[in-house]
Parts: C-alpha cells; structure tokens; sequence
C-alpha cells in the first residue's frame, strides 16, 4: 500500500521504520523538507518527500503537533484516508480555543482538513511500544489500540493496518467520542489487551 507520513518524529519515524519493515511503499515528509530526512530514507528505504508528495498516499498518516495541522495541504488531503497521531498539548502547542471548550483533537482536526477522512488513532502508545510491542494475533500480551472516526470504510482500513502492525483494533466510536482517548483518559499512555481498553473507554470521564 501507498503511504504518506507527514511528520518525521518519534511517532512518524517509527511508523515508517515499522511500515517500510511491512513491505509498504512509504513516503515520509516533515516541515524541513526532504533534504533533512536523507537518514531515515536511507536506514529504511522510505521516500523522502515534500508534505504535498506525502499527501497522496492511500492512507497518509499526520504526526505533527497540533498547531501545525492548519498549515498542511488540505486540498490535497481532501478525499484521503488521513490517520490522525496526535494530541493537545497546550504547553507546546499554545491555547487553541475550541480544543480549551471541548471539540475533540480529531474533530477540529477534520475541520481543518475538510473533505479528509479522518480516523484517530496511534495517539495512545508510545512510540518505543509501537516499534518493538506489536504481536501476531491472537498471541498473548497484544496491545489493544482505539480506533475512532466517523466514515466506516476509512475506518475499516485503519484497523486492518493496526492488525498488521501486531495490535488488536478496537472500534472507540465517532470522532466526537474520540475524548475518550485523548492525553488524562485511562487508555492514554496505557498497554491494555482488548479487554481491558474497552473498559478504560467506557469508563472514561470528561
């Protein structure tokens, strides 16, 4: 499969170590331009691209903080299958006032990027996790991931890449409902078997 990450940090660097590793044909981008991702292109065969190269995956994956997201290349993202890592941190990001009243990351996420299919997911675990923690199915001591957004094919996608990655996919609902593991939630930060994340999600409080 064809795709895109923006975003060469611990989240977007593991993944297209992990991806490139999967056989996947990745393009990986970030704010300073291909020249500074030469490293990481060559330990593992990804492409080095611009935002807009990255952009045209079948599923393109943003690892950026926050207020970066309204500077990414929405028309191109339009119609995309756009995997959503990340999370507010005001400390780093500044205030952004309808995340401080409650919109969840995702869902201003996607109004940014209108037309884009935005899914959730990867924002929970640690980047150090996902590079060494995935486990085949079925297996003992497989981490369980959330897997929120709104259009259920873009959805269905994701989750068959979670499984490939060595994590079991648990459907957490609509964008809307995405809180639930956003950065203070019982599944943050957390390596949970299905089981038990299910339950960190229903008994997540706002």
């Amino acid at each position: 499969m064809k795709i895109g990450i923006i975003g060469s940090g611990k989240i977007g660097g593991t993944l297209t170590r992990r991806l490139r590793e999967l056989g996947h044909d990745v393009t990986v981008a970030n704010s300073r331009g291909p020249g500074s991702l030469a490293g990481l292109a060559a330990e593992t065969g990804a492409s080095a691209g611009t935002v807009r190269e990255a952009a045209r995956g079948e599923i393109v994956v943003i690892a950026v903080p926050m207020n970066a997201v309204p500077d990414l290349p929405a028309e191109d993202l339009a119609g995309r299958v756009v995997a959503d890592a990340g999370n507010y941190y005001p400390a780093r990001d500044g205030q952004i006032a309808a995340l401080d009243s409650g919109t969840t990351s995702s869902r201003w996420t996607a109004e940014q990027l209108p037309g884009a299919r935005v899914v959730k997911i990867f924002n929970t675990i640690r980047a150090d996790h996902l590079l060494t923690h995935g486990r085949p199915a079925g297996g003992d001591g497989r981490i369980a991931l959330p897997v929120a957004g709104d259009d259920g094919a873009a959805k269905e996608l994701i989750m068959g890449l979670v499984d490939e990655l060595g994590f079991d996919p648990i459907d957490a609902g609509g964008l809307d409902d995405s809180w639930r593991q956003e950065p203070g939630a019982p599944v943050y930060g957390a390596d949970l078997d299905a089981t038990r994340l299910r339950a960190g999600l229903a008994d997540a409080t706002r």
